[in-house]
């Protein structure tokens, strides 16, 4: 008898010592006579002390591999969870009736979850509840970094278990403004001799000379390059060209000389924007589609490619106004200068400068992601062999050219977080045009109304001054 009460004071004093240990101590539930009791919570590993205002004979539990029963006494009894589930805990009297019957359930220890996600994530409103064996979190994060967080850590406690309700608040939409700037710069010089002589010489003839081009340079007796329709040949297309013609005796002379010079700048400047959910793909075209047809077996069938200024983003908010960017752009357009027949059609080449990244940057900031700087240089000089080489007067059977193309090209991306606001905040490009009335169109030859609108942000853009300088400058 001793030694039984002596296990009771010991188990007693472990179930207080278990209370008093960690966050997570255990509860006291009191059972009162005659009334149903309130359902036992009890934290799996961990101790819930139950007390009976009346003496009880007898105790059983259903399913003794949740939740283990001791009694330390005839009012109070040890109840220590074992295994996530709900059982129930049955409490009989001395004369055998029942007491009450105490549904147990058991669930997994979260109170030091709780404190771990307090301290990694302050500030942040997420609820943790059991469901079962595993863990559910709901409430509202302020970023996707932080969701993650604590995703990560709840599979620290309960593993693949853990359901996740939370969703994420703040700016979620990204607006991205990318901006193509490309400049190509090219300088082409030619300078070119032609020297023809023919005469007799001793009772035969001879004759030497060079021939191009179909062009015509028409003088009594001149040399051809050919010899055989006296006319002098000039380039086709050919700028500037000075051609001679004079006769020695029985000699006939004729030279010329060609010059060419031509500069081009070419300026390619593009600026999509477009927005997108965080964590969804946006799509921008705006161009067209080229046919190309395509020879098979079965026949001629036809397939489009797109051209023009093209671009798919998918953004990111990381964290606050930090922005995740997975981003392809490109532009292009149809090449004329290259052309490939096949099948009795004939299709032109592409020009095409694309990119694809990925960039982290915050609200606002820019990235150039994208540059280049291409220089290529062309050097031709023919000559007629040794006549060339001579001072002076070699100028005459030489032919020189000289190409020179330089290209730069640069990819600027910014992104924005950006909300929506109200429709007649915004402002078209068509909203500051009025189609003419017919005295407009007919008696003053206006192809617009005159008439602003006077309200609403049109009337804003109506207001601004164009006729001064814009655009961009180059020198």
């Amino acid at each position: 008898m001793k030694m039984k009460n002596f296990l009771a004071v010991w188990m007693l004093g472990t179930a207080l010592g278990l209370t008093v240990l960690g966050p997570a101590q255990a509860e006291t539930l009191r059972v009162m006579s005659g009334s149903s009791s309130s359902p036992l919570n009890v934290p799996m590993n961990r101790a819930v002390v139950v007390e009976s205002d009346q003496p009880f004979a007898e105790l059983s539990i259903a399913n003794p591999g949740i939740a283990d029963i001791q009694t330390l006494s005839d009012r109070t009894i040890y109840v220590l969870g074992k295994l996530p589930g709900r059982t129930t805990m049955t409490i009989l009297g001395g004369d055998g009736k029942l007491i009450t019957n105490v549904e147990v359930q058991v669930t997994p220890d979260i109170a030091e979850f709780k404190e771990r996600l307090k301290q990694i994530l302050p500030g942040e409103q997420i609820e943790v509840r059991t469901a079962n064996d595993g863990i559910v979190l709901s409430g509202t994060v302020s970023s996707t970094a932080k969701l993650d967080r604590a995703l990560d850590l709840a599979k620290r406690y309960a593993g693949d278990r853990v359901s996740n309700l939370m969703s994420v608040g703040g700016t979620q939409q990204v607006m991205l403004k990318v901006r193509f700037a490309e400049m190509q710069r090219s300088v082409s010089k030619n300078l070119s001799a032609s020297l023809g002589v023919r005469g007799t010489v001793g009772g035969g003839s001879a004759k030497t000379g060079t021939a191009v081009g179909t062009g015509n340079f028409t003088a009594d007796n001149a040399l051809s390059g050919a010899f055989d329709d006296g006319k002098f040949p000039i380039n086709s297309g050919t700028t500037g060209a000075l051609g001679l013609g004079f006769t020695a005796g029985n000699l006939e002379f004729a030279v010329l000389l060609e010059a060419l010079e031509s500069k081009g700048v070419v300026r390619t400047l593009a600026e999509p924007n477009l927005t997108a959910l965080s964590g969804q793909e946006a799509k921008f075209l705006a161009g067209g589609e080229y046919p190309i047809p395509v020879v098979s077996d079965s026949g001629v069938t036809i397939e489009y490619k797109p051209f023009g200024v093209e671009m798919a983003f998918t953004p990111r908010v990381v964290d606050g106004d930090l922005i995740n960017l997975e981003i392809a752009a490109a532009v292009s357009a149809i090449d004329t200068t290259v052309t490939m027949s096949s099948g009795g059609f004939s299709v032109n080449a592409f020009k095409k400068r694309e990119t694809s990244t990925t960039v982290e940057m915050r609200d606002g900031e820019s990235f150039a992601i994208a540059g280049l700087l291409q220089d290529d240089f062309t050097d031709l000089n023919g000559q007629v062999p040794w006549l060339g080489d001579v001072p002076v007067l070699g100028a005459l059977f030489r032919s020189a050219e000289y190409q020179r193309a330089q290209s730069e090209l640069v990819i600027i991306v910014t992104p924005h977080l950006v909300t929506p606001t109200r429709g007649e905040a915004l402002a078209l490009p068509t909203d500051r045009v009025r189609l003419p009335s017919e005295s407009e169109l007919f008696l003053f030859g206006k192809t617009s109304g005159t008439k602003a609108p006077k309200t609403g942000a049109a009337a804003e853009v109506a207001k601004q001054d164009f006729s001064g300088s814009y655009g961009y400058v180059m020198e």
